[in-house]
């Protein structure tokens, strides 16, 4: 602690919840996909060695409290309910005893259920909607009871899918399986359980919220009606496991809701239809009576999803006013989560606005990172960039679902940028059999992640870059004001390389890989810009052109093209004060696979809000001076001014060389995708070698 900066001492002080006292003020959030119980998977739940591996490096690392993810009382697959398997409790009271020896302390994380919220896939999706698959998955899967909901109401993923009304017969099973599941969790060692949740749309917040709620009977209707079930949940727990025994609440202050699907933006004034502040100053006071002893808060729903899952388009710390206004109307500790800067949330605990700063996706990224900020080396700090691509990349777009692939869905909390977060024993660095020669090139991500890998392994590695700077096209996609986090994690890389023995060349264009005196040449040179075949094509300026500040644009600016980039660059392009516009032929905005809803939400509302031009299942036909002539759906043609055209129409692979005996190629000159293949990708080989 000595070489700690001043002003993160605050986060370094003990705290209590009840009587449970905690080392420092750092909470690691539940995430979904680091539950102990390893619930989505076929065989069922267990003890997951995996997410154990995880929590217990964060604990010897000095993080204060874990909250593992959500644990569903009722195991999604077969219908086992938590209590049933006293196998993984045992398993969990050796856990614990071994994880009390770091000092840390641990909460689980107990569900019930996630409503209308169930994120529903792509592939289920027709089973449901079909009675009789729907009865014949029952037994493996029951959709119904998954979907179950105060009222019926579309689902969030599936729109079609109506989900059915929650039976109160249905209620009082989950609230005997919260009492009887946290019995187990105390009786195994475990410090506290945190209810999940009245927080961002899950069951219980669906019932706390008139907007899901339209029941008639006693958990539906008034006040202490809507906020019955919660409430009769704590009181439960503390008379199966004594009052001491601490609860702890997931709790969204306000619901930032418009409407079904309807986000409201940071700073926009809007009529909430959710939780409003006034409401939750009498419910914060009321859960606290009801009997528990921590609300772990921030903000919003699954229909205004980046407030609890803020990507890069987001402000630091943006749940934290809200945060600090609820903790006024309670007497228990109040947790803030959300993009939380240490130097703020520790101010914040000085200050007494809150109790202890929740951290998550930071977690992945880096396992040490408080030990780094604890010795001062902040710098050392691999930076978690909000992608939220490997961690929790549900997907949906028009008339889809959740389009993310079930090994992702049945695999959550992992990390884009570290694939060793929750996949041990798939990625691991091991020392090589042989040491080799081996050139890198290219010093884009995928190259300079590759050659740290393989200079850990023992290789002897020389990486060429042709030109002075090392980041590849992701200088470009860092560019824009909101990617601060993007232009730290490339100066990270260039930090780290200069630790190892890398010979890195700069300005240095390889291009007759023969001539190289390597046993290995790792092929890392990126992707060119597609062209489109169209009149006045030359007068466009490419994306990366843009973003690099190579090209001046004017005032009305048409994107052609509404992916990531495309939109990326129109929210850029809005925040300059210009006035954008996008052509997309698909049917919405950012319809890939696995780009991560979180994100993607923000931006399609942050363009109907501020009414940004979209041209859907719209093509471009021309490029003329002041306009493009597009062709919509119909084939009727329009005009739109512009006074400059981007095009962001994605990239073709540009390999220096091809695949070969001794050559490899990672990255987007094998595959263009994004960080999380680029880097996974690079691992993928270069452990082999």
């Amino acid at each position: 602690m000595n070489n700690t900066d001043a002003k993160f001492e605050a986060l370094f002080t003990p705290w209590k919840i009840g009587n449970v006292e905690i080392k420092n003020r750092i909470v690691m959030c539940p995430m979904g996909g680091t539950s102990l119980f390893g619930w989505f998977e076929l065989g069922g739940c267990h003890f997951d060695k995996e997410a154990a591996a995880l929590f217990l490096e964060r604990a010897k690392n000095n993080v204060g409290l874990i909250i593992p993810g959500i644990a569903p009382l009722r195991d999604t697959f077969w219908g086992k309910w938590l209590w049933q398997n006293p196998k993984m409790f045992e398993d969990l009271k050796v856990f614990m005893e071994e994880l009390h020896k770091t000092g840390a302390k641990l909460f689980i994380q107990l569900t019930a259920g996630m409503g209308r919220s169930w994120a529903i896939t792509e592939l289920v999706a027709p089973l449901h909607k079909n009675k009789f698959t729907r009865a014949l998955i029952k037994p493996i899967m029951d959709t119904s009871h998954e979907l179950a909901s105060p009222s019926p109401q579309p689902s969030r993923w599936a729109h079609d899918i109506e989900c059915p009304e929650m039976t109160v017969e249905q209620i009082h099973e989950i609230i005997e399986a919260f009492a009887k599941t946290a019995k187990l969790c105390r009786d195994a060692g475990v410090d506290g359980v945190e209810v999940h949740a009245v927080h961002e749309g899950y069951l219980l917040d669906q019932f706390s919220i008139e907007f899901f709620n339209k029941r008639t009977d006693e958990y539906g209707g008034s006040f202490e009606n809507r906020y019955r079930f919660a409430a009769e949940v704590v009181k439960a727990i503390k008379e199966a496991c004594g009052e001491d025994f601490p609860v702890s609440l997931r709790y969204s202050v306000e619901s930032k809701m418009k409407g079904f699907c309807r986000g409201a933006l940071p700073g926009e004034k809007y009529k909430e239809v959710g939780r409003s502040m006034e409401e939750s100053e009498k419910a914060a006071k009321f859960l606290q009576d009801a009997g528990y002893d921590m609300l772990n808060a921030d903000n919003g729903t699954y229909d205004s999803w980046y407030w609890a899952h803020p990507p890069m388009y987001m402000p630091e710390n943006c749940n934290l006013e809200d945060v600090a206004h609820i903790k006024k109307f309670v007497d228990i500790p109040v947790v803030c989560a959300g993009r939380m800067a240490p130097e703020i949330g520790a101010a914040a605990i000085a200050e007494g606005r809150i109790d202890a700063m929740g951290v998550a996706r930071q977690f992945l990224v880096d396992p040490e990172w408080v030990t780094k900020l604890i010795e001062d080396r902040l710098e050392d700090i691999k930076p978690c960039i909000c992608c939220h691509s490997g961690c929790f990349n549900f997907s949906s777009s028009k008339g889809h679902a959740n389009t993310q692939d079930l090994t992702d869905t049945m695999g959550l909390a992992r990390c884009a940028l570290n694939p060793e977060t929750m996949q041990s024993k798939k990625y691991k660095v091991e020392p090589a059999k042989k040491a080799k020669k081996i050139a890198v090139i290219g010093g884009g991500i995928g190259g300079m992640e590759a050659a740290i890998l393989l200079a850990k392994r023992g290789h002897a590695v020389t990486l060429y870059e042709k030109t002075d700077k090392l980041g590849g096209v992701f200088i470009a996609a860092a560019a824009p004001s909101f990617k601060e986090k993007d232009r730290a994690l490339i100066a990270w890389y260039v930090r780290e390389l200069a630790k190892y023995p890398i010979d890195v060349r700069m300005n240095t264009e390889v291009t007759d890989i023969n001539l190289l005196d390597a046993d290995e040449i790792i092929v890392a040179t990126g992707a060119t810009a597609k062209k489109i075949p169209v009149k006045g094509a030359e007068k466009a300026v490419d994306a990366i052109d843009y973003l690099l500040g190579n090209a001046e644009v004017g005032e009305n600016v048409v994107i052609i093209g509404g992916g990531l980039t495309g939109c990326e660059i129109a929210y850029d392009l809005y925040l300059k004060g210009k006035k954008p516009a996008i052509v997309e032929m698909q049917d919405d905005l950012i319809t890939t696979k696995g780009a991560p809803l979180a994100n993607t939400s923000f931006l399609r509302d942050f363009f109907k809000t501020n009414r940004v031009r979209t041209y859907l299942e719209t093509g471009l036909t021309e490029i003329a001076e002041g306009y493009v002539t597009v062709k919509d759906k119909n084939g009727i043609a329009i005009k739109v001014p512009a006074d400059s055209v981007i095009l962001s129409v994605g990239y073709n692979p540009a390999p220096i060389a091809a695949k070969g005996k001794n050559v490899h190629v990672i990255g987007d000159a094998a595959s263009v995708g994004n960080l999380r293949t680029v880097i996974w990708g690079a691992w993928d080989i270069c452990m082999k070698l």
